[in-house]
């Protein structure tokens, strides 16, 4: 219960980008078509897999579902952003702002988990390519995918300690979507409990997964530097480089962010980083994939070509 001094909040003030007010509209442009990029490129990658016989290949299905996980955690907070910036600021119910909480929750992870899958069928096909048919079978591929949404509800489980939270006095949320860290700053209830679930969280479902790609891509490199012939190098380099890179920006970004005191970052920061794992990541995944791969270029001229 909040004391005899303060009032229970039932609304927090999301601020969105303080002391930019006046590039309002050349903010709200620029998330705006960002946004759209995200959408099309992301959507684009579900069509072409869904639809084109020729990437009928594990890794595509598992960037099908890397797309779809992109396209679901840009849009639980994108909109809101772009609905602060235009009106400065606004006002959301704390049930909403949790909510909201919830679902960056479940698809926050989802890019992990996947992350990890494609490493281990990066792996399979550079280390063990005599192994790889008869292991990564389609019914295999879709308990992965299953598993991994599977997983990320169940990480959601944690915010049962959060809609317990009590808020009293201050309700000012200098941000522009309702961040972890913010939240539990602002609540006068004991967080020790939900600290530790998300600490153990945490090593289990962003660490380990990270010493697994680590160590997946280390038993690659050394596949790759005792392969002798050109080809098979450059073979090799273009088969793991998309997803290369697409974990250094992932997890570059989600380091910056949570691994970081935050006591050493200013809020601007804060929001600049949040901004590279909201919107860069999910926006650039398509764009290295399409650049980077010759089956999904060859899908796209395919595609234009009929139509």
């Amino acid at each position: 219960m909040c004391d005899i001094n303060q009032t229970e909040v039932t609304e927090f003030l999301l601020l969105g980008f303080t002391g930019l007010y006046k590039y309002k509209f050349l903010l709200f442009i620029l998330f705006f078509f960002s946004y759209l990029i995200i959408l099309a490129g992301n959507l684009l990658i579900i069509v072409l897999v869904s639809t084109n016989h020729n990437l009928n290949f594990p890794m595509f299905y598992f960037l099908k579902h890397l797309a779809a996980a992109d396209i679901l955690s840009t849009t639980t907070i994108v909109p809101m952003m772009l609905n602060i910036i235009l009106y400065d600021m606004k006002e959301v119910p704390v049930r909403s702002c949790i909510f909201q909480l919830h679902m960056v929750l479940i698809f926050g992870y989802s890019p992990i988990i996947l992350l990890t899958i494609m490493s281990y069928d990066r792996y399979l096909a550079i280390c063990s390519p005599m192994r790889y048919n008869s292991i990564m079978q389609p019914h295999v591929c879709f308990k992965m995918v299953l598993g991994s949404w599977f997983w990320n509800f169940v990480i959601s489980f944690e915010m049962i300690f959060v809609w317990q939270l009590e808020f009293c006095g201050n309700n000012v949320i200098d941000h522009f979507f309702c961040d972890f860290r913010v939240v539990l700053e602002l609540t006068t209830s004991d967080t020790s409990i939900f600290t530790l679930v998300d600490s153990v969280i945490t090593i289990i479902f962003i660490v380990f997964p990270l010493a697994f790609i680590l160590i997946s891509y280390l038993s690659i490199f050394f596949i790759i530097m005792a392969l002798s012939s050109i080809s098979g190098l450059s073979k090799a380099f273009s088969t793991c480089g998309s997803h290369l890179t697409t974990v250094c920006i992932y997890y570059g970004t989600l380091i910056m962010i949570y691994m970081i005191p935050s006591n050493d970052k200013s809020l601007s920061t804060n929001k600049f980083l949040s901004l590279l794992y909201i919107v860069m990541s999910p926006m650039m995944n398509p764009i290295i994939y399409s650049l980077r791969n010759q089956e999904i270029r060859r899908a796209i001229h395919q595609m234009f070509r009929k139509c």
